[in-house]
């Protein structure tokens, strides 16, 4: 192996092994088989193309290419792109899924699910290092420099990870490639000065010289390459032992960066503040709408059947977050919850639904109808009595339980309470109206003020809670947008109430914090809308599911859930409409509450299914009409034309090298000249493997081809008859070659004869990549060697036609 192939090698063997730091940011290895075959592809075009050789930015011009195609054909047909025809299955299909795996980046929490979009990032961030490393320690001669590169895919996988997974066998395999890297490249150096000698014999060699022992028995002289390895082994051992020992030194990119919160797996153990908002909003903007939740339910009201991750109890006048509570083990039958009286308890049904997680979604908190009776899941989970959620417990450090690809059955309550129970509650128990209804004192004054405005006149919190619902959703004018900015601190609400657009977040915190502001306990639930139903019973729930809502308390009812969101698909609650049929207004805004005006006419069957209704699929014959009615016709022309042109281009390139040779040889042929046929002729006898040999006479080269070609007797004599016309066309004098009217029958003859000698494979390949195309290369050669020769000399004549300066 030459000196540079050994250092193509030892780079992309230093860049995988640097990889491995990458390794604790998913969940799943795999991708590191695919980048070691992506690398070497990558270097073996750059030592490929080095020996050619071209010029320093064609090589790594050539590398770029050939990664970027890989990268493409690998996953082709992965994204979501919206065009047709094969640049956008090729190009636009892997530009949508590489924006994709920027999303799950920002959504999911380390390790994250290895989705094909984050496999992209990776696969593509190691085959750019890969790169950086080939043209700083191949290309440009100098390994050192290459050290760069490696330390930033180092430093950022160590910085992402927060000193996850093991950082010391990562920064080990780090070091270990960089120094391999740098010793193959210093024994290259080292060779091009001559042999270098891994000993001498005894007494040969100086002490004084540094290679040889100055005891007895010490003679060995040591190489500078065994020296080298010698100090980086020591170097390396420093490295990790030193932060070991000294505990002051245990941070940075060894070092854990910080514990995660949530630690604790006893009955003591807490739940730690989160913010499980911080995605969603990435959630309902997404472009990749991906299902993240299936289940089936025997619930006669799909409408009601939220899936709810946890409460949001804390408001300290920057954000809503989930106050730290005391975890126990999950209950086989879970208490009645808070404020549940018998009359309501009474008229509910326990429902049973069944639940598949997507093995892309890593929930540490478990997503469940509200409220829950009694959860079957496997792994080990922790129960959160105030909010009735699960979480998941730590498994080890830094990694704890979640939901990605569980399966779970939940037994849950669907409570019916009426306007008229809840209207006649009575005053909350004063330990949780203590709890839920504090405010901040940094609340602005408009958030009280506009509450009292609002619901003037009111006499009970039900009727209050009601105002406050339809001021947001119906009648204050606000509108849904997920695009405005989620926003924290006091004045967030107060800008909202102002704007009057945002998204569940926003009307959400808003109506929890006016409802405290009027002695209501409040606090704000975190889940998914009950999603949408598919032609088999099933349901699914995707990313643009999430949502936010407020739950407000009521004694003798509980948690309720209100609905001041103006979404469509929204389900509002039937506690919180008017008894009476009240007037729908325009999508999105739900169906208002109280005070409504009756519609002066009956609407329509299309109209009388509400927005939620329709998302589930009850709507009966009108939803079924609908759907009828959109079939599609089959795929469009321009869609086949554009897969069928470049698919018949495909099948045709591999024929290219088979109609190039046609077309040469029928103008050889059709020209009638003795040259060109016995040009055509040697072309034949090349395409199954007789070279040529400009050294011979055309009759001592004819002899060969029939010998090497195995040619019948009339074969034989075709090929003789061409050589004879050759000779007289050469050496015989003007006028008197004979007419040969055969010339091109003959030629075919030999041809035909040539190719039955030898076996089916070699006559596919004289047929398909013939040997003579390298006359192609050869043309071409000469061309680019023309083009540069007059290229030069109009250069030179230039510079010779320019005044000359300096002269004395």
């Amino acid at each position: 192996m030459s000196g540079r192939a050994r250092v193509t090698l030892f780079a992309m063997l230093a860049t995988l092994l640097t990889s491995w730091s990458l390794a604790s940011l998913v969940d799943s290895a795999g991708w590191l088989l695919q980048a070691a075959v992506l690398l070497a592809v990558q270097s073996g075009v750059g030592a490929g193309v080095r020996r050619v050789p071209l010029g320093r930015t064609l090589t790594v011009a050539a590398q770029a290419l050939v990664s970027l195609l890989v990268l493409v054909f690998l996953f082709a047909g992965k994204g979501e792109s919206t065009g047709t025809g094969p640049m956008a299955y090729l190009v636009t299909d892997t530009g949508a899924l590489f924006r994709r795996g920027v999303q799950d980046v920002g959504e999911f929490a380390i390790p994250a699910p290895l989705t094909d979009g984050i496999r992209l990032l990776l696969l593509a961030g190691v085959l750019l290092i890969g790169l950086l490393v080939d043209l700083l320690a191949v290309t440009l001669r100098t390994a050192a420099a290459a050290g760069l590169p490696l330390l930033a895919l180092y430093s950022v996988a160590a910085g992402l990870s927060g000193g996850a997974g093991s950082t010391a066998v990562s920064f080990l395999l780090a070091g270990c490639g960089y120094l391999l890297l740098l010793l193959a490249e210093g024994r290259d150096r080292l060779a091009q000065w001559g042999r270098v000698f891994g000993a001498a014999p005894d007494g040969r060699v100086s002490a004084a010289s540094g290679y040889g022992g100055g005891g007895a028995g010490s003679g060995q002289a040591q190489a500078p390459v065994r020296t080298g390895r010698r100090i980086g082994a020591v170097a390396l051992g420093i490295a990790l032992v030193v932060p070991a020992v000294l505990p002051a030194l245990g941070g940075g990119l060894l070092g854990a960066q910080g514990e995660a919160e949530g630690g604790g797996t006893g009955v003591g153990g807490t739940i730690s503040a989160v913010n499980p908002l911080v995605s969603l909003q990435g959630s309902l903007n997404t472009q990749d709408n991906r299902v993240v939740l299936k289940y089936r339910t025997d619930s006669p009201q799909l409408g009601e059947q939220y899936l709810r991750i946890l409460a949001l109890d804390e408001f300290n006048g920057v954000k809503w977050e989930a106050s730290g509570r005391t975890l126990t083990d999950v209950p086989e039958r879970m208490p009645t919850p808070p404020g549940l009286g018998e009359q309501v308890r009474a008229t509910g049904t326990e429902v049973r639904t069944s639940i598949s997680a997507a093995d892309t979604y890593a929930q540490r908190y478990l997503p469940m109808p509200y409220p829950a009776t009694a959860v079957d899941i496997p792994g080990k989970w922790r129960f959160e009595p105030a909010g009735r959620t699960l979480v998941g417990d730590q498994l080890g450090k830094d990694k704890f339980q979640n939901v990605q690809g569980a399966m779970y059955t939940v037994r849950s309550l669907l409570l019916r309470p009426t306007a008229v129970q809840l209207q006649a509650a009575p005053e909350p128990n004063p330990a949780i109206k203590a709890e839920y209804t504090k405010i901040p004192d940094n609340l602005p004054p408009v958030v009280a003020d506009t509450a009292r405005q609002v619901t003037k006149g009111s006499k009970d919190d039900y009727t209050r809670a009601v105002k406050l619902q339809d001021y947001f959703a119906v009648n204050g004018g606000f509108r849904y947008d997920t695009k405005v900015a989620s926003g924290t601190g006091p004045q967030a609400i107060a800008r909202f109430l102002a704007d009057k657009e945002g998204f569940c977040v926003h009307f959400a915190f808003s109506m929890a914090a006016m409802s405290r502001s009027l002695g209501i306990p409040a606090r704000v639930a975190v889940g998914f809308t009950p999603g949408e139903k598919q032609s088999d019973g099933s349901v699914n729930v995707s990313m643009r599911d999430a949502h936010a809502w407020p739950e407000l308390y009521f004694e003798g009812v509980g948690w309720t859930r209100f609905e001041p969101t103006p979404r469509q698909g929204i389900s509002i609650p039937d506690y919180s409409r008017a008894e009476a049929p009240a007037a729908q207004p325009s999508a999105p805004a739900p169906v208002p509450s109280q005070g409504a005006t009756q519609p002066s006419a009956a609407p329509s069957k299309a109209d009388a299914c509400p927005p939620e209704l329709k998302k589930l699929g009850e709507c009966g014959a009108a939803a079924a009409h609908q759907n009828a009615g959109s079939g599609g016709g089959g795929p469009s022309l321009s869609t086949v034309l554009g897969w069928t042109l470049p698919v018949l281009a495909a099948l045709a390139l591999p024929l290219l090298p088979l109609l190039w040779r046609t077309r040469v040889r029928g103008r050889r042929l059709a020209a009638g000249g003795v040259l060109p046929a016995w040009q055509e002729l040697g072309d034949a006898a090349w395409d199954v493997g007789i070279a040529p040999d400009g050294a011979l006479s055309p009759r001592r080269a004819a002899a060969r081809v029939v010998v090497l070609g195995r040619l019948e007797p009339e074969a034989a004599d075709a090929v003789h008859r061409v050589a004879g016309a050759v000779e007289r066309a050469l050496y015989a004098p003007p006028g008197a070659e004979a007419p040969y009217g055969d010339l091109a029958a003959d030629v075919l003859l030999a041809r035909a004869a040539l190719l039955g000698s030898v076996s089916r494979g070699s006559r596919l390949r004289a047929l398909l990549l013939p040997r003579s195309a390298v006359r192609l290369r050869w043309s071409a050669a000469a061309r680019w060697s023309a083009v540069a020769d007059r290229a030069a000399g109009a250069l030179a004549r230039t510079r010779s036609r320019l005044p000359l300066r300096g002269r004395g």
